[in-house]
């Protein structure tokens, strides 16, 4: 028999032991703290100084936990680009280029002249000191994502401008490395300038051309997620041999890889839950493990450089978030958030604290190393990021939640409805087609929707049997286990009965079905009377809005979206439901959006849009007899969006019945969606045609 020798000598050496201590501490840490109204990241952060070498030294700061908490960095970074909404980016990049201006520049010149006539530092200790206050880590993005506000002006300002002055506060460590070597020079510049150049236009235009090619041939959810994990990394790597952070080719790769990933979708739930639930959490506990107590009450100096240290940083980054607010007009929470995202220090302090610390100039009488930065800005370094962070995850807790509950009382009571009555029905015949069906009513179900879905599988009464239904229920089970994986509900149904029609038409009345989606094999052509069969079957006797996709490569791989609307489409009566699908997928994807309609239909859309309209391509189209013209704008990665109106429709045209041979003819490698927009109340009630 085998017996497990248990050795409990700190620090704990078992790496079972180790790990089960650190889960506890991220299981128990928001339990624990929600209830005394504290952020659960500023308890991990004390649970590590707790657990770490400075405090009980239960488990030491070793690789495995600076590799973990590296990965957990990255992942924030990562994440911010991620979930950034790439056209609000684009609107508002001069706005975050103003703020992430106002967070360097303010910084660095208090720093600097705090560092020099202050704490007596010389000019190039204090130049570094000061980058040290203009950085900023984004360790409350966590608690802004956790309260639903990332579309909010003032957090994409902020993420836009953090990558400002984190690239900026990071070459100004290049260069004060480079001038105490003695390496600036001409040569020095232009290698720094032609890597940087190089590096940002790998990430961000050969990265999303490699993710298009690998989701359009791999399907397997675990290598989506390795791939996608392996690019922050490179990204991060590469960043690094560039000459900066590696935090700034997360970033980067996030940005990339933002509209190849929709927000809704199974892939995007992996990684914020991956991220969320063990990199995140190690980042912060290995944060925690730095923070030495006892050095503040060995030495004055310490003491005084970490509190000048904290004033500075928090009062410089707190002026950049008052300028912002009174420059762009903002409510006082979004400056709370603003400050609460920029305040905290972390990653590029380290960074620059530890090479400074590292630089040794020379030696004093007593043979000691005299360095940039000594070892009281080290420990003062430690207080600061202990103390950011702590006012950084409450003041952004406090304007996270105001703006939640605020945008909150906005929403309308029809938006409310409109969610509570969304019920998508999926009828499923083929497993080749199940998993992009799901994929495609994720991306058009709204955002708030976690249980309007339900998978349908009509069996033929007279032919049934046990081995039909086990595959009939696995088919159910293929959507139900794709719809978890981004976290949403999927109610399974099987129907018996002699026709499939009756089945679907049953189910719609039975669930109040909102909106039906069919699925066509990609092997298969179009058949040419399957215009009217649809008319007369499922879709003319359900009367709710209806998509038939055919999915020939991911939807999240598609660039644009061209959507071909006849004339009078806006007259029928689902047309606005249609376009609130628009919207969503837009927002899920992040795909371009180009509309033929008519001028009419153009006046009601831009109104529907607002804002929104101005990133939309309209071009005029009202001529549906020369069809083909729209036919040959389509290009590789496009999908087509046809709207297409029942025999006795207001937006019929007799060329609709011809689709299907153009499709066969034009669109063989391009997905396309055929839609059919709710009719009015007496096309609901017309007699069934069995």
């Amino acid at each position: 028999m085998l017996y497990y020798a248990l050795n409990l000598t700190l620090p704990l050496e078992d790496p079972i032991l180790k790990f089960l201590i650190i889960l506890l501490i991220i299981l128990g840490a928001p339990l624990l703290l929600n209830k005394l109204k504290i952020p659960h990241l500023l308890g991990l952060i004390i649970a590590g100084a707790i657990i770490g070498p400075h405090g009980f030294n239960l488990v030491l700061r070793d690789s495995s936990i600076i590799m973990s908490g590296t990965a957990g960095l990255l992942y924030i970074m990562f994440l911010a680009g991620m979930e950034i909404d790439m056209n609000d980016f684009k609107r508002n990049s001069l706005k975050s280029l103003t703020f992430g201006m106002y967070t360097f520049l303010i910084p660095m010149l208090v720093g600097t002249v705090v560092g020099r006539w202050v704490l007596g530092f010389s000019w190039l200790t204090s130049v570094l000191l000061a980058s040290m206050f203009a950085s900023h880590t984004l360790i409350a993005y966590p608690i802004i994502s956790k309260y639903g506000i990332v579309k909010n002006p003032a957090v994409g300002i902020t993420v836009g401008g953090t990558m400002v002055t984190d690239v900026l506060a990071l070459l100004v460590l290049t260069i004060v490395v480079g001038m105490t070597t003695g390496e600036v020079n001409s040569a020095f510049w232009v290698r720094l300038g032609i890597s940087i150049v190089l590096f940002t236009a790998i990430i961000l235009f050969l990265f999303p051309l490699l993710t298009r090619h690998f989701f359009k041939h791999v399907s397997d959810s675990i290598s989506q997620y390795i791939y996608v994990l392996s690019l922050l990394f490179l990204g991060a790597f590469l960043a690094q041999l560039a000459g900066i952070e590696g935090i700034i080719g997360a970033f980067l790769v996030g940005l990339s890889l933002n509209r190849l990933i929709p927000r809704s979708s199974p892939l995007m739930n992996r990684v914020e839950f991956v991220g969320n639930a063990l990199f995140i959490p190690f980042f912060l506990l290995s944060v925690g493990m730095l923070i030495d107590y006892r050095a503040f009450f060995e030495s004055w100096d310490t003491l005084m450089v970490g509190v000048v240290m904290i004033l500075v940083a928090t009062g410089t980054k707190l002026a950049a978030a008052w300028l912002t607010q009174r420059t762009f007009h903002f409510t006082v929470d979004q400056r709370r958030v603003i400050f609460g995202l920029s305040n905290a220090q972390a990653a590029a302090t380290l960074a620059a604290v530890l090479v400074g610390y590292n630089i040794i100039l020379g030696e004093d009488a007593q043979g000691n190393p005299i360095r940039l930065l000594n070892d009281s800005v080290l420990n003062g370094t430690i207080l600061m990021i202990l103390v950011t962070c702590i006012i950084a995850t409450v003041i952004a807790q406090k304007g996270a939640r105001n703006i939640a509950l605020e945008e909150m009382k906005h929403i309308s009571t029809k938006d409310k409805k409109d969610v509570y009555r969304e019920h998508i029905l999926i009828p499923v015949s083929n497993r080749h087609t199940v998993e992009e069906l799901i994929n495609l009513s994720l991306a058009v179900k709204h955002p708030q929707n976690r249980d309007g879905i339900y998978a349908l599988r009509v069996i033929n009464a007279n032919e049934s049997d046990e081995r039909e239904l086990k595959a009939s229920k696995a088919l159910l089970d293929q959507a139900v286990h794709t719809a978890a994986a981004a976290d949403v509900h999927v109610h399974d149904l099987i129907r018996y009965d002699l026709s499939v029609s009756n089945a679907i038409t049953s189910v719609v009345r039975e669930n109040d079905i909102t909106d039906i989606v069919l699925g066509l094999h990609q092997k298969h052509s179009v058949p040419a009377d399957f215009l009217g069969k649809i008319n007369d079957g499922v879709i003319g006797r359900s009367g709710v809005n209806a998509f038939i996709y055919k999915a020939i490569q991911p939807l999240a791989t598609v660039r644009r979206n061209i959507f071909l609307m006849p004339t009078n489409a806006e007259k029928e009566t689902g047309f606005s439901h249609v376009l609130q699908k628009i919207k969503t997928i837009t927002a899920n994807t992040g795909a371009a959006v180009v509309i033929y309609a008519a001028e009419e239909t153009f006046t009601l859309i831009r109104k529907f849009f607002g804002e929104d309209a101005s990133k939309m391509d309209f071009r005029d189209f009202d001529d549906w007899n020369d069809f083909l013209i729209a036919f040959r704008e389509v290009k590789a990665n496009d999908c087509l969006w046809i709207l297409l109106s029942r025999r006795d429709g207001l937006s019929y045209h007799p060329i609709m019945p011809k689709i299907p041979g153009y499709l066969n003819r034009y669109l063989q490698n391009n997905n396309f969606i055929l839609i059919y927009p709710q009719q009015d109340e007496e096309t609901e009630k017309r007699p069934f045609l069995i």
